[in-house]
């Protein structure tokens, strides 16, 4: 039997820190599934693992991209899934760890079987939306799977604020001439290993106090300097993610340093309560208050073989 060792939880929980540990006490490598930490240009503002944890033990998908790879979340499953089979051919545990959750979910689900769309079908789409904007997304797809649409708008509002998945569900609709919802809740991937889900959790106001902490750390690490170096490429989906597009503003002179930092916070601490949600559904997770020692954790994993 194989097992798949996985970490979820809310962003500055401290989920490196318990991967470093199973992964020595297993003997194994750690999959890192969070989307940002897979490029080589965003270190400080993803939170990355140090030069010491990589160290401490083998990390896979940290830095292997650069922001300006078109890097999909079907590309990470096919990837992973790989290099897990590669890795599970001399050993019984890998780890997997990241707050990513629909990167947690390609791997421990798979996704649903998509058709390839024409090249050509991508490239009017994308032409579309420079030209009239998110709105024109959002209307294609409400006409095209009204469906869809709607449950979106009820459930996971912020996808409307994406352009790149709003275009993935157009091109889907146009390519195929069928609702992007019509492919979904097929029958997911079967998988060669076991998953053993460790959720690890804190109070809200201790969870808000440690995003707060991190963010003022990044800034003495130097991601003012960082995010300056990155700020041309502004437009590029890998950086639109907190902890840099608020420094953008701040690079373009639409706010202040320190109102960008406090939006750095706020946004962060929004996008916590965000990843709880998400992976408060993901069944059959143990969770664990952050400050439980690595023993009892070890424990609990143990009792599953």
């Amino acid at each position: 039997m194989k097992y798949l060792l996985t970490i979820i939880g809310p962003t500055a929980i401290g989920k490196t820190a318990l991967s470093i540990q199973l992964a020595q006490h297993f003997d194994c490598d750690i999959i890192s599934c969070d989307s940002r930490q897979f490029f080589k240009e965003m270190t400080i503002g993803t939170a990355a693992p140090s030069s010491e944890e990589l160290a401490a033990a083998k990390h896979h998908f940290i830095h292997n991209k650069s922001i300006f790879d078109n890097y999909t979340v079907g590309d990470f499953e096919k990837e992973a899934i790989a290099n897990l089979e590669k890795l599970f051919e001399t050993n019984d545990f890998a780890v997997m760890v990241g707050g990513s959750g629909l990167y947690v979910d390609a791997i421990l689900k798979g996704f649903d079987d998509f058709p390839e769309i024409d090249i050509e079908v991508r490239e009017a789409i994308q032409a579309q939306y420079t030209a009239f904007g998110i709105e024109y997304l959002r209307q294609q797809l409400q006409e095209l799977d009204p469906f869809y649409f709607e449950f979106i708008s009820k459930e996971n509002p912020q996808t409307l604020q994406n352009p790149q998945r709003l275009m993935r569900f157009v091109e889907v609709c146009i390519g195929t001439e069928k609702p992007y919802s019509s492919f979904l809740h097929q029958k997911k991937n079967q998988r060669s290993f076991t998953p053993i889900i460790i959720g690890l959790e804190a109070e809200r106001q201790i969870m808000y106090n440690r995003i707060n902490h991190r963010v003022d750390l990044m800034m003495a690490a130097g991601l003012l300097a960082e995010a300056e170096k990155l700020h041309p490429y502004a437009a590029l989906n890998a950086l639109q993610t907190v902890g840099y597009r608020e420094l953008f503003d701040y690079f373009d002179g639409k706010t202040t340093l320190d109102f960008a930092i406090a939006e750095i916070k706020k946004n962060t601490r929004r996008f916590s309560k965000r990843q709880l949600t998400w992976f408060k559904r993901t069944e059959n997770t143990q969770w664990f208050d952050y400050k439980t020692d690595v023993s009892e954790i070890i424990s609990f994993i143990q009792s599953q073989f």
